[in-house]
Formats: C-alpha cells, sequence, structure tokens
C-alpha cells in the first residue's frame, strides 16, 4: 500500500530565484526541503567549511582536549577505539591520524564483531593494560559503556569517550533520567546537557570535531588536518546520517576531495571499484566505497579496512583493497539467501501479520543482520529485526520506519535484553534464546503504528510535465546534490501519460525502458524495480495479454501516473534526457 502526497510549502519563490540566480522551480524545490530564510537558502546552496559549528561547544570539549593535551606533551600511550563499521573505521583513523601528527604515542584497537560484540568491552580494556595504555580514547562508541568504563578507571586509566549514539535512559516518574558512564569527559552531542546546536553528526563528525580543537590547543593550523574531511564525508554516508546542515557540508566537501585523494588505500579502493575516474558522489560512497569497507567488520576483521587507511604502501593498499572488495561479494550473495528466507517466514506465518517483525534467523551471519533487517523494511515497510545466533546468546539488529524510534521502544523491552544500544532508525541487540519469543510479544504489544503510518509514503515536490525535461533542469538540480538520507532526490509526478513503446533489457531481465507521452513531449523512460509487479498493474487494467501485445508494438492505448526524477544517460558517447521511474499507478 502507497500513500501519494504532494507537497504544498509556500514562500516567495520569484524573489528567492532572484536573489540566488536560481529558477523559481529550484526555490520551491529547496523550501519542500524544510530550508527557510534567506541565509540558511546560502548555507544549503554554496555553504562551506567556514560554516560549520565550533566544536568547543560540545560538553565536555574543553575538558577532552585539555586532557589529551597533557597526555601528548607527557608522551602518555594513548589508545583509540573505535568500532567494527565504516564510521567506527573512519572514526579510528581520523583520531589516530590527527594525534599521531601532533607527535602522540597513539596507536588503535577495534572490536571483533563476533568475539567480542558492538563497542567497548573488558577484553579491550584489560588488553589496554597490559600494554601499558594510560589513556583509553573511544570513538563511535563508549555512551552506553558504564560498567566497562568503571572498569577501566579502577584499573587507574582515564577514559575519554566520544560518540553520537543516544544516552542510554532510564523511565522513572519525573521522566527520563539519563545516564552517563563515569569517564573522564563525555563528548557526545546527542546529551541533553550539550549546547551543540546540530545533533545529527556521525561519529567520525564528532571525532574530526576534536581533531580539530586539539589541533588548534597546540596553535596548528586545522587545514593541516581537512584531508580527513574524506573520511568523515564517507562515514556520514555509510551511518546513513541525514544529508542536512552540517552534514551536508561534511560530504559535499569530502566527495569533491575523495577523487583527488593522496591516501594509498582509498586510491587503491577505488581503483579496485572502477570508480577512481568517476565523480564521486552519494551513491559511490554509500553502495561502492563503504560496503567494502564495512566487509571486513563483516567477515573478517575491521582492523583489514583500518590498515588500509593507515598504508603507506601502494603494493599492499592494494591487495588490501582487493581483499575487502571479496569479501564484500561474498557478504551480498549471504545477504539475498537470507533476505529470501525471511521473506518467506512473513509471506507463510502468523509473523507477517505483526505491526513489528522479528526474524529469528538461526544460520543467517550475525554480521549481515542489520543489512538484511533493512531489506525486510524496505519490502514491507514495517520495523524490522532479525535475530541470529551467537556463542551464547542470540544478537539482532533492526532497522526502522520513520514513525518508530527503535531504541525507545527497545528500551520498554530492556528486561528482557541483555545488552543493547543504537538510536531511532537502527539498533543492536542481544538476549538470551528463550526470550526471543516473549521480546516478539512485547513489542507488538506496545506497538502504537497505524496502518496510515505503515503504509509507504511517496513524497511528491510537483507535478512536472515532460516537456520540462531539460538539460538545463538536470544541471540546475545538481545544485541539489548530495542527494540521500533527509534530502531526497526532487520527485516529480505525472498523470497519465501515455505508454508508446516498451522493452525489457538487463541480464537478469530487471530493467524497463518506455517510450511516454503525455502530450506536451515524449519521453524515455527507465524503471528498476519489480518489473513482475509492474506488468502485473498493466493487466489488471488492461486485461491479460496486453503487455506482451505492446512489447511487439501493437497496442498503444495504456497509459499510466507516474513518480519520477529526470538524469541525463549517457552510451556510447550520446548525451540523452531520460526520466527514471520510482512509482506508478
Amino acid at each position: 500500500m502507497e500513500r501519494w502526497t504532494i507537497l504544498r510549502k509556500g514562500a516567495d519563490f520569484e524573489r528567492i530565484g532572484k536573489k540566488f540566480r536560481i529558477s523559481p522551480r529550484l526555490a520551491c524545490l529547496i523550501r519542500n526541503r524544510d530550508i527557510v530564510g534567506d541565509e540558511e537558502v546560502r548555507q544549503y546552496l554554496y555553504g562551506t567549511l567556514a560554516d560549520l559549528y565550533d566544536g568547543g561547544l560540545m560538553k565536555d570539549m574543553d575538558r577532552a582536549v585539555r586532557i589529551l593535551k597533557e597526555k601528548i606533551q607527557g608522551k602518555k600511550k594513548i589508545r583509540v577505539i573505535g568500532d567494527y563499521d565504516s564510521d567506527g573505521v573512519n572514526s579510528a583513523y581520523i583520531l589516530s591520524s590527527a594525534l599521531k601528527r601532533l607527535g602522540a604515542d597513539a596507536d588503535t584497537d577495534i572490536p571483533d564483531r563476533m568475539k567480542d560484540g558492538y563497542g567497548l568491552n573488558v577484553r579491550l580494556i584489560e588488553k589496554a593494560h597490559e600494554d601499558g595504555i594510560d589513556t583509553i580514547l573511544t570513538c563511535d562508541n563508549g555512551i552506553a559503556a558504564k560498567e566497562e568504563i568503571r572498569y577501566g578507571k579502577s584499573l587507574g586509566m582515564t577514559v575519554i569517550v566520544t560518540d553520537h549514539h543516544e544516552v542510554p535512559f532510564e523511565e522513572g516518574d519525573e521522566g527520563k533520567c539519563f545516564i552517563l558512564p563515569p569517564a573522564d569527559a563525555v563528548v557526545d552531542p546527542k546529551r541533553e546537557d550539550c549546547p551543540y546546536p546540530f545533533k545529527g553528526l556521525c561519529g567520525a563528525a564528532v571525532a574530526y570535531k576534536l581533531a580539530e580543537k586539539v589541533y588548534e590547543s597546540f596553535g596548528r593550523e586545522t587545514g593541516e588536518i581537512e584531508d580527513l574531511i574524506e573520511n568523515v564525508a564517507i562515514a556520514t554516508v555509510t551511518d546513513v546520517m541525514e544529508i542536512v546542515g552540517e552534514n551536508r557540508i561534511f560530504v559535499r566537501e569530502g566527495l569533491k576531495r575523495i577523487r583527488f585523494t593522496e591516501n594509498p588505500g582509498l586510491r587503491a579502493l577505488l581503483a579496485c571499484t572502477g570508480t577512481e575516474e568517476k565523480e564521486i558522489g552519494y551513491y559511490h560512497a554509500g553502495f561502492v566505497i563503504g560496503p567494502c569497507l564495512n566487509a571486513g567488520g563483516r567477515l573478517a576483521t575491521a582492523k583489514q579496512a583500518l590498515r588500509l587507511f593507515e598504508t603507506e604502501d601502494k603494493e599492499e593498499a592494494l591487495r588490501l583493497a582487493e581483499g575487502l572488495k571479496e569479501l564484500n561479494e561474498e557478504r551480498k550473495d549471504m545477504t539475498e539467501k537470507a533476505v529470501d528466507e525471511g521473506t518467506d517466514i512473513i509471506e507463510s506465518t502468523d509473523v507477517g501479520k505483526d505491526k513489528v517483525l522479528l526474524l529469528y534467523l538461526q544460520d543467517c551471519h550475525e554480521s549481515i543482520a542489520g543489512i538484511v533487517a533493512g531489506r525486510i523494511r524496505e519490502r514491507f515497510h514495517k520495523p524490522a529485526f532479525v535475530l541470529t545466533d551467537a556463542v551464547q546468546e542470540a544478537k539482532g539488529s533492526g532497522r526502522s520506519i520513520e514513525a518508530y524510534h527503535m531504541y525507545e521502544e527497545l528500551n520498554r523491552c530492556s528486561e528482557y535484553l541483555t545488552k543493547f544500544g543504537g538510536h531511532k532508525l537502527a539498533a543492536g541487540f542481544s538476549l538470551k534464546k528463550e526470550y526471543i519469543g516473549l521480546l516478539r510479544q512485547k513489542l507488538n504489544e506496545n506497538c502504537v503504528l497505524t496502518e496510515e503510518e505503515m503504509a509507504e509514503k511517496v513524497v511528491i515536490d510537483m507535478e512536472m510535465p515532460f516537456s520540462c525535461v531539460t538539460e538545463e533542469l538536470i544541471r540546475e538540480l545538481e545544485l541539489l546534490e548530495p542527494c540521500g538520507n533527509g534530502n531526497k532526490k526532487p520527485v516529480f509526478a505525472r498523470r497519465n501519460a501515455a505508454i508508446l513503446s516498451g522493452r525489457v533489457l538487463g541480464k537478469n531481465g530487471n530493467v524497463l525502458r518506455l517510450r511516454m507521452d503525455d502530450t506536451t513531449a515524449s519521453v524515455e523512460a527507465v524503471y528498476f524495480g519489480d518489473i513482475g509487479g509492474f506488468t502485473a498493474c498493466l493487466e489488471e487494467k488492461y486485461g491479460k495479454g496486453a503487455w506482451e501485445e505492446m512489447l511487439r508494438g501493437r497496442k498503444r492505448d495504456m497509459e499510466l501516473t507516474v513518480t519520477y526524477y529526470p538524469k541525463i544517460n549517457e552510451y556510447q558517447g550520446r548525451r540523452s534526457v531520460q526520466i527514471v521511474i520510482t512509482h506508478y499507478k
């Protein structure tokens, strides 16, 4: 079920267009992204690193900087502990690289997904203590490691936390009581008492802000570490943060730099994925580079991805990059199998009737549970949790829809959970296997999602005839980039467009190419979704066999209402305008 909605947000689009030398249509698209006021429009269109907030506004930032400066000057051993995903790896690289450039005696460690689970743990702390580490500096984790940090402190170590995840809390008579870990400094913009204006940073961005302030404390120019913005951009995209505010600036600036990166490991990864000659965009960061970095932590060790960034040896860089690419190909195959298994359970058992989907896939590799949950959520548009077998317990990952706050809902079921953490749209947890049924029951008993909230919402920017789809329009739409989570590609709609002809293409018959006409112009259209569903929709209205007749060029009376975005198709040196159909009815 889909719910189509046309946005109707008002503003003086003519005035905005004249002021910023853009079309009224683009001014409307920007307003649809909740950008209000001239300064916000300016920053959205032309914001630079100079528009970023001062990291010193974060609570405990001054304390963390003071401690790190003393430790560096005192030649104390510092260990940066990240996490096993792309954000954690990039965060660890940013901090360790920046600290080493300042002369710090710093190294890194990352938990093993299978042995350690998420974030800081006792084994890592004991290992650090045995290695003579004076100070542990976490990144992309630590906010929920209250007991582990208390243990580290008992061993005499200094602990600094940098994180971006939700602060754990307990529900009391007076509302939420937030629980901070007993670290020497806790830098997390999601702290209730943190005045930092932008709360949506990823772990790598928080790490970069700390690196900047430490540099300033030594009287060094922060421009010396601007190459690390590449890592912030990759982490922001792969952690699916909203591409708004500061994130938009970080991602736009970082993506510009990646193509010309001087990091041997990143250059090798671009080469072996065939992206070294391309203009790197949101897609390449999120669906080509990022998955390879994540594959190490999923199927081997995230230290492989960290080493990729650290190495100065071109041959080692290429070997590491090719290894990560191969792991990612293996991960793709495993994911497809698990998604098919989960879909079968939903469609053949009473699990499919639940508002909150909780699937126990015993044979699914725990490292891909989150990806599988995301695919299940997309297919059924419900919050989805995927549980797998761990050594003694079950481990789960969840991916949510906009109307369901996953972390808070897990918190309401905390009596069944051994450990959990996350944020609104994603979470991870572990529990005893005998509690799986009880967790499923309570999640659904607590769920107050309505049918409307669970319907896929198709948000349309505006209706637009095909005659407006020109190269000039497409060039102007590039000002909206980078588009991604929180800053979606523009969606246009056209009612009752005639289908003139069609062809099914692709190795697996998964690409549909159409010629469509809306009386103002005809245009080439492509559709990359469920071709079977598409043809079934048309045959339901126009009769069995109508689709085959159209493919043979014998039937031309079919019409379709579509949502779409325009793009330039380049093939064998030829450029042509086309539309990509996203939804239809």
